[in-house]
């Protein structure tokens, strides 16, 4: 199946090396360029794309903004960020608001396309190497000024979840794989995948990124363990 992708990035430079690189794959579709944010919604009509590469800074609307719009559409796309930082506010802002993972620019080109097809068949770009970095750098207080009113609203939300759902969160907030759930709370792989798909439905998420977040924010990941 080919992959339908749009690119939104502001420097033309950008999106012409973008083409370039992933042009070469045999399962992907370029078939759409935007400038900004404010063209997304016309675009993803117009085209239809399985997969947005959405760059964070562009002068209009940013791609924060745009995620957050996009990912509240039914049937939306996923999202991709591209940026030049590694994890900082804006990447988490972009996570949480359902973007399924980041690249870099400097990504090399094979890695970009990997990371497409990924989102495309489901699964965030983000590893459990890269989860529990960014769960470090969210977790100092500097980066999060409104931690105490974040803190109840996950609370809340998380409420929800069943004790051993409860465990798997958690366990997703400190950056373990499915396997390593399932060694520790002495589950099968596919119970385990099962119990996130609950999290996910029951908390209207969209990637088991956004599960780790709101652990943190709910303070969950201050439990021992």
């Amino acid at each position: 199946m080919t992959i339908r992708l749009l690119v939104v990035d502001d420097d033309p430079l950008v999106r012409a090396g973008l083409a370039l690189m992933l042009g070469g794959a045999d399962d992907l579709e370029i078939v759409g360029e935007g400038a900004d944010g404010s063209e997304v919604p016309a675009l993803v009509d117009r085209y239809a794309p399985d997969v947005v590469l959405m760059d964070i800074r562009m002068p209009t609307v940013d791609g924060l903004v745009a995620t957050e719009e996009l990912r509240r559409r039914p049937g939306a796309p996923q999202v991709v960020v591209l940026t030049t930082f590694h994890a900082d506010e804006q990447v988490l802002r972009a996570l949480r608001a359902g973007a399924a993972g980041f690249v870099l620019k400097d990504t090399p080109p094979a890695r970009i396309v990997d990371a497409v097809r990924r989102v495309a068949a489901g699964d965030p770009v983000l590893s459990p190497a890269v989860t529990r970095q960014l769960m470090s750098h969210v977790a100092d207080p500097a980066h999060d000024r409104a931690a105490d009113p974040r803190r109840r609203a996950a609370a809340l939300r998380l409420a929800s979840l069943a004790e051993r759902e409860r465990e798997v969160a958690i366990a997703v907030g400190r950056g373990r794989s499915n396997a390593e759930i399932a060694a520790t709370l002495y589950m099968s792989v596919p119970t385990v995948k099962t119990h996130v798909s609950r999290i996910l439905a029951k908390l209207d998420l969209n990637n088991r990124v956004q599960i780790a977040l709101l652990a943190h924010d709910a303070g969950l990941l201050d439990e021992d363990g």
